[in-house]
């Protein structure tokens, strides 16, 4: 965020509580305060969270306020808490706690993606076994008016439209939500036979807070 009166050194740090602060973080600020002088129209973006290890509801909480306090990124929504049995990857991983969180934001979505992995980072996130636990997964589903090739960031999302995981936390946090070039997100979890089909179980008795 924008230290508050006065200029600052170019360089040195801002103070912050953020756990995610780290020189990555700190290059972002200055892209910020570049796009925001030109880009007058906040976007909506939204962003699938997971975890299978640790304290998985403070994991998701914890990555909701790292998001939060991202200069130039709102969150406006937060789904329901969401528990899904791993799929894939090494067998008897602990279950995953999913949401979605949708988000305001004057960040280009190169710019979201470099947040988003600093935040899986800031929470021990390892990527050493292909589809294997981890702490926490902060995934870029789609950005709005953007649809892109690009294998670091392919927007939509590739397979949030078949992965019942992701599109019912997302259909909780925005019920019109759509996947470009697939459909309305409600459309595409039915044609899956709705969440519970799919093992995905709503956890009512958990919720996460939408910052003030």
């Amino acid at each position: 965020m924008t230290a508050p009166g006065g200029a600052r050194a170019e360089g040195t740090p801002l103070a912050t509580t953020d756990p995610t602060a780290t020189p990555t973080t700190f290059d972002l600020q200055g892209k910020v305060d570049r796009v925001e002088s030109t880009l007058h129209s906040p976007r909506t973006a939204a962003v699938a969270l997971g975890s299978n290890l640790g304290n998985r509801l403070e994991t998701l909480q914890g990555a909701v306020d790292a998001l939060e306090d991202t200069p130039g990124v709102r969150v406006t929504a937060l789904s329901a808490v969401y528990e899904t049995d791993a799929v894939g990857g090494p067998e008897d991983q602990p279950s995953y706690f999913n949401a979605v969180a949708v988000l305001r934001t004057s960040l280009p979505p190169q710019d979201l993606l470099e947040r988003a992995n600093a935040v899986e980072d800031a929470f021990g996130r390892v990527r050493e076994v292909r589809w294997g636990p981890r702490t926490l997964d902060v995934d870029v589903l789609a950005y709005e008016g953007v649809t892109s090739d690009d294998p670091h960031l392919t927007l939509p999302h590739p397979r949030a439209h078949e992965r019942a995981f992701v599109l019912a936390p997302w259909q909780d946090a925005d019920p019109a939500a759509e996947v470009p070039g697939h459909g309305p997100v409600a459309e595409l979890l039915a044609g899956l036979g709705g969440a519970e089909a799919q093992g995905v179980r709503l956890r009512g008795d958990l919720q996460l807070r939408l910052p003030e």
